[in-house]
C-alpha cells in the first residue's frame, strides 16, 4: 500500500525537491507551505507521516505538532535550520518523533522515513510476540495491537513512545541507561543524543503517570538512567 506523506516547508524550491524525490520513490505526497494549511491538509488527507519544517509563516512548526498531537500519533519528522540543542528538544517535547538539521541529503531523509514507517508497521509483529500482553499494575500493553490502556482507558502514544515504553515493560526492574535507549531506537536513524532520551521519557510520563512529577512506573536512577518499577500499588 502506498503511503502518503505531508511535506510542510515554506521554502518552495526545497518543498518541491522533497516532494519530487518522494514521488519518485512512489510515495503519495501532499504539500503545504505554511502552518495553517499544514493543519488543514493533515485533517483532510490523514497522511501516514509528516515532514515538517520548524520555522513556518502563520503558525510555526511547534504549534503544528501540538495541533496534530491533539488527535493523532502520526509520525512527525521535524526539519530545522537551527543547530541549537534547545530548538530540537522543544520540537521533541511537543511530540515530534525525530528531527533532521538542514542541510540534509534526500537519501538520508528517505532512509529516516522508511525506518519510521517500518517501525510503525512491523514492530508489533515481531516473531514470538503475537498476542503478547505486558502489564504493570493498571497499565496494560497489547503488543500485537500496539495499544496501551490505563484503567481501561486507551492512551495515545506515538510509535516511538510505544516502542520505548515496550522496551521498559519487557524488563521491569532493570536499570536502563540513556545509551541503551538510543541504541534501541537507532532504527529511526535519529541524530539523537542523550538529552533527547530525557525528553521522550518526560513525554511518556505525561501520558502514563497520574503525577508525572512523582512517577510510579518509569523511575529515574540518578546518574545512570531509568528503570521500570517492578510493582505499583
Amino acid at each position: 500500500m502506498k503511503h502518503t506523506i505531508l511535506v510542510v516547508e515554506d521554502e518552495r524550491k526545497l518543498n518541491t525537491m522533497i516532494a519530487d524525490y518522494l514521488k519518485a520513490l512512489e510515495y503519495g505526497v501532499v504539500s503545504a507551505y505554511n502552518g495553517i494549511d499544514a493543519v488543514k491538509l493533515f485533517r483532510e488527507h490523514g497522511p501516514d507521516l509528516v515532514v515538517l519544517d520548524l520555522m513556518l509563516p502563520g503558525i510555526d512548526g511547534i504549534d503544528v505538532i501540538r495541533k496534530i498531537r491533539e488527535s493523532s500519533s502520526t509520525p512527525i519528522i521535524m526539519l530545522t535550520a537551527r543547530a541549537e540543542e534547545t530548538d530540537k528538544l522543544m520540537g521533541l517535547d511537543s511530540g515530534a518523533d525525530d528531527y533532521m538539521t538542514k542541510p540534509f541529503s534526500m537519501k538520508e531523509l528517505a532512509a529516516r522515513i522508511r525506518a519510521v514507517l517500518r517501525r510503525v508497521e512491523d514492530r508489533g509483529r515481531a516473531p514470538g510476540r503475537e498476542g503478547s500482553v505486558l502489564s504493570l499494575g493498571h497499565l496494560v500493553m497489547d503488543v500485537s495491537k500496539r495499544s496501551v490502556t490505563k484503567r481501561g482507558e486507551v492512551l495515545k502514544l506515538t510509535s516511538l513512545q510505544f516502542d520505548i515504553l515496550k522496551y521498559f515493560m519487557e524488563q521491569p526492574g532493570r536499570v536502563i541507561t540513556r545509551g541503551d535507549i538510543l541504541e534501541e531506537i537507532q532504527e529511526y536513524g535519529s541524530e539523537g543524543y542523550e538529552r533527547t532520551v530525557d525528553v521522550h521519557i518526560k513525554n511518556i510520563r505525561k501520558i502514563i503517570e497520574d503525577n508525572p512529577g512523582e512517577p510510579e512506573f518509569i523511575l529515574t536512577v540518578w546518574g545512570v538512567g531509568y528503570k521500570l518499577a517492578e510493582e505499583v500499588e
